[in-house]
Parts: structure tokens; C-alpha cells; sequence
């Protein structure tokens, strides 16, 4: 069952704990870097960045405790790291999207871009998603194929820490609706 989620817009004055929590919670990811863990103070960081460039928007993955439930509260569980009209007006480039492990597989990502998608068609004004995935990262290519991003064929090469890497370049173009909805109900599993 896929846990209710909605997305929030982050702040690094209120939201820089609970989204370095999500990175603690996601050793796999910084595994892949060679770090054993999150760097300390990495989630601060990240946030100032976001805030700091124009277009570029953080948004949290933020699960019902309680599904149907409001006074049982939410928590983050995941980031989406994004920049609209990058690196051209009719394109949103993703930079990450994250979900803590303890909420992998149970179609909490695939909720959030559900919810974002056609957010970026309408509101953010978009025809395109691009983005660029790890070649060691396997995981992260099916996932994104599976919401319909496909390969372009193009890679590029940068640093991260001492050692290249290699992203391999993804988009999908995104259709308008006439209906934008920042919350997602249970899945019922068929999809």
C-alpha cells in the first residue's frame, strides 16, 4: 500500500534536520559516492543551494503517519531537487529525486512525480523533464523509465568528490492538464 503523500516546498531554516534524517536514511545513495554516510550538515547545505539560485526548487516527499488521519502528522520521506526553465524556458531539469529507504518500493516516488508532473505542465509552464542518471545507478534508470523518461543517447561527465562520473541523459515530454493536485490518495495497487 502506498503511503499518502503530498509535496512541500522546503526551507532551510525549518526543514534542514528533517531532510538530513532523509539522508541518514539512505546510506545506499552516499554508498554509491564511496561515503559511508551523509556528511554532516550536508542537508543545510543543500538547501541554501536551492535557495540561493533562481528557478531551482526543493520540495519534500511528506508521508501521512496515519493515512486518513490528519491529526496523526506527516514526516519527510524523500526530495526532489529541480530547476524550471534549465537549461532552456520549456524545460524543468531534475536534479534528484529521493526517497529514505524505509519507503522505496511502496510507490512513493512514482506518487511524487505523479504530483509533480503535471504540476510543471501547467503551473511551471514546461514541455519537457530532463535529467541525468548515474551509470553505476541501475535502480534509478528503471525507475525513471518506468514513469516513461527515456535515454537521449547523450552522457556527460562530471566530478563528484575525486573521482568522474558518468550521467546518462534522460527526458520525457510532459503534457498539459487542466487539473494540478499537490496531494495523492492510497494506491489501490493495480498500477
Amino acid at each position: 500500500m502506498t503511503p499518502s503523500i503530498s509535496l512541500l516546498p522546503l526551507d532551510a531554516s525549518l526543514h534542514a534536520d528533517a531532510l538530513q534524517r532523509v539522508y541518514e536514511l539512505s546510506p545506499a545513495y552516499w554508498e554509491m559516492y564511496h561515503l559511508a554516510q551523509a556528511p554532516a550538515g550536508q542537508s543545510a547545505r543543500d538547501l541554501e543551494a536551492i535557495e540561493a539560485e533562481p528557478g531551482r526548487m526543493g520540495l519534500g516527499i511528506v508521508a501521512a503517519n496515519e493515512p486518513g488521519n490528519t491529526e496523526a502528522g506527516a514526516q519527510l520521506v524523500g526530495l526532489i531537487d529541480f530547476r524550471l526553465h534549465w537549461p532552456d524556458p520549456e524545460t524543468a531539469y531534475i536534479g534528484i529525486l529521493l526517497v529514505a529507504e524505509p519507503f522505496q518500493r511502496q510507490r512513493v516516488g512514482t506518487s511524487a512525480w505523479a504530483l509533480l508532473e503535471p504540476w510543471l505542465a501547467a503551473e511551471g509552464g514546461v514541455r519537457e523533464a530532463k535529467l541525468g542518471v548515474e551509470q553505476f545507478n541501475p535502480g534509478a534508470l528503471r525507475f525513471f523509465q518506468s514513469l516513461g523518461f527515456s535515454l537521449t543517447g547523450e552522457a556527460q561527465r562530471i566530478r563528484s568528490g575525486k573521482r568522474l562520473v558518468r550521467l546518462l541523459a534522460m527526458e520525457k515530454q510532459l503534457e498539459r492538464s487542466d487539473e494540478t493536485d499537490c496531494k495523492s490518495g492510497s494506491d489501490d495497487g493495480n498500477d
